[in-house]
């Protein structure tokens, strides 16, 4: 049994007050190792005991209020999509993608959050997601579990960025760590957020411009108040432009000095096979450019042996604050963190929201992932650009520009009800005139009248059904990685394309899930640059910053990435019997009823 430290507030930063029946530590340090110090906020009953710890350690400011500046669109949509999230709170506490301690602390839990170094609170270079930054998560696990105020049970709850940062200190196994809701956080930053099929996305770029460099610790007096403190959320000090741009590494710039999946890269990669704890990890449908291939992938192959999905559709942030997402959250730490016989443990470790067009869903529980009765079939890329369920029979060849709208091909109305739900992927036989080409695949949904079927998407309005990309000359697989569903690529090397010869690519596509009304169409977009919704937009998606007609901000445009001389040619695509081009789909025929089976 570690031994549990009598930690009294600690120095002149430092200050507790009482509210809201939470006794709260402000600006707690916590010292690393190499002597750093970090803070933390703590919020926990004001009755004297032992208590088991929620905890989130990442880059957002933890004094940063989410309905403030920065975040006050997305919390305007997250109210008008979830009034509940006004009730049973204050909201004074609310923070961005953390959880609300007003919600945990009546439950005699203690909640910690924690800034990284160089950003909210925290002195130090400002570097994210770094090894050195997924050490200190464990040293912040460890700090917690060894307060006198804790039973020594942590578990790490947040959204994205914590998410990542629960994952990663998973894998590195603290003592104090008993369980982990990973909530739409990726694995393998390489290929599931900086790289799409070794594509840069320029979604990092805006992504430190806009959330992370104005809370960099000495933005101090430029930076928003906390207003339960009326302190900066950003540090004491207010420091120079030119000492917060020495104290910062801009990521983009680093992504893009790394092309291929190299030790850079593998550094920050989760290691899933020493992931072992209880764990959740609860993907977004409609997330396909960042986060949900790390929460299927961190499910399939993290070694715990208590471990549970859950898939959802909405915004990045709706389901994680509604009362649906409450109620999973509590009743997954109220059994690994208090022993509570709740029957979660009995629950179906797979759990999916059914996705229907209108943003219907319907909560079903399987057993595995992929679904073990998918019936996988090849929907063929015919001449006339159909898909067809039988191979094609003539040989053609369909030019496209290189970086523009490409070709559609789209299957006969389906004559009844169809369910697809899980991994997809496609098998294409191109050549190009030049010696690379990228390859933009958009999986899509039409209704009778032809019209395109969209949905919310994690961080954009409108999302087709999934997303699949490669860079032609990355197409090297790894065999013994490699699934007929999710084709893996090392992203390595390069492969250059000899001009009019004709290469075979398998393409990853992200999971997917969608009930097909009788009549509508599934078509295939193979395109030559990013997606492009085209349907009318409402106020959110006009404004909001990531809104971008469809990808949500992870776009692929970056110049010195594709430059036109490269990228900018012919592609053909080729079709017929010597070149099955073809899209592999999960049809999911209706689930065998038990009697048993029930939503615990």
């Amino acid at each position: 049994m570690t031994e549990m430290v009598d930690d009294p507030v600690g120095d002149e930063l430092t200050f507790s007050e009482e509210a809201e029946g939470m006794r709260i530590d402000w600006q707690v340090p916590i010292e690393m190792p190499d002597g750093a110090v970090l803070r933390a906020d703590v919020f926990r009953p004001i009755e004297e005991g032992r208590y088991p710890v929620i905890l989130s350690h990442g880059v957002y400011a933890k004094g940063l209020p989410f309905n403030g500046p920065i975040y006050q669109m997305q919390w305007d949509k997250l109210v008008a999509k979830d009034p509940s999230v006004l009730e049973g709170s204050t909201n004074r506490y609310q923070a961005w993608e953390v959880t609300d301690p007003e919600r945990w602390v009546p439950h005699d839990y203690a909640v910690v959050r924690v800034d990284s170094r160089g950003a909210g609170w925290s002195p130090g270079v400002l570097w994210p997601r770094t090894p050195l930054e997924y050490d200190d998560i464990t040293h912040s696990v460890e700090w917690a579990g060894t307060r006198v105020w804790s039973t020594g049970r942590v578990g790490i709850l947040g959204i994205s960025y914590y998410a990542v940062m629960g994952w990663a200190a998973a894998s590195l196994q603290p003592e104090h760590l008993s369980a982990l809701m990973a909530w739409e956080g990726f694995t393998d930053p390489y290929r599931d957020a900086y790289y799409h099929g070794g594509i840069l996305s320029e979604f990092t770029k805006r992504w430190q411009e806009r959330q992370i460099n104005p809370i960099q610790y000495g933005q101090g007096e430029r930076a928003p108040v906390n207003p339960n403190t009326g302190q900066s959320v950003a540090g004491p000090v207010t420091l120079t432009e030119h000492v917060l741009e020495r104290d910062r590494v801009e990521s983009f710039p680093e992504i893009k000095a790394h092309p291929f999946c190299d030790v850079w890269h593998a550094d920050r990669t989760i290691d899933l096979s020493r992931v072992s704890v209880p764990f959740l990890s609860a993907a977004n449908w409609g997330g396909q450019g960042i986060h949900p291939r790390g929460n299927f992938n961190g499910f399939t192959e993290a070694a715990s042996e208590q471990k549970w999905l859950e898939v959802h559709g909405d915004t990045h942030w709706t389901h994680f604050y509604s009362a649906y997402g409450r109620d999973l959250q509590k009743r997954f730490f109220d059994h690994f963190l208090k022993d509570e016989d709740n029957g979660f443990d009995r629950t179906p470790r797979v759990q999916l929201n059914i996705r229907r067009p209108g943003e219907r869903f319907e909560w079903r529980g399987e057993d595995e992932w992929p679904l073990a009765r998918t019936r996988w079939t090849d929907y063929n890329l015919q001449p006339d650009r159909s898909l067809g369920l039988h191979p094609a029979t003539e040989s053609t060849a369909l030019d496209y520009e290189a970086m523009g709208e490409g070709l559609r091909f789209t299957t006969e109305p389906f004559p009844a009800e169809t369910e697809v739900t899980g991994p997809l992927a496609a098998k294409l036989f191109v050549s190009s005139s030049t010696a690379d080409a990228d390859l933009f695949l958009i999986v899509q949904l039409f209704d009778p009248d032809g019209a395109e079927v969209t949905f919310e998407g994690s961080t954009d309005p409108n999302t087709p059904i999934a997303n699949g990309w490669l860079r032609a000359s990355h197409r090297a697989l790894d065999p013994e990685r490699s699934l007929p569903w999710r084709p893996y690529h090392p992203h390595d090397r390069i492969e250059p394309l000899e001009p009019g010869e004709i290469y075979e690519l398998d393409i990853e596509i992200v999971p997917t899930c969608v009930v097909v009304p009788e009549g509508y169409r599934l078509g295939l977009w193979i395109r030559g640059r990013d997606y492009e919704y085209r349907g009318p937009l409402d106020e959110y998606g006009e404004t909001f910053y990531y809104a971008t007609r469809g990808t949500g901000g992870m776009t692929h445009a970056d110049p010195d990435n594709r430059p036109v001389e490269v990228f900018g040619g012919t592609v053909t695509l080729h079709i017929g019997p010597e070149h099955p081009s073809r899209l592999l789909i999960p049809v999911v025929p209706e689930k065998p009823r038990r009697p048993s089976a029930r939503h615990v």
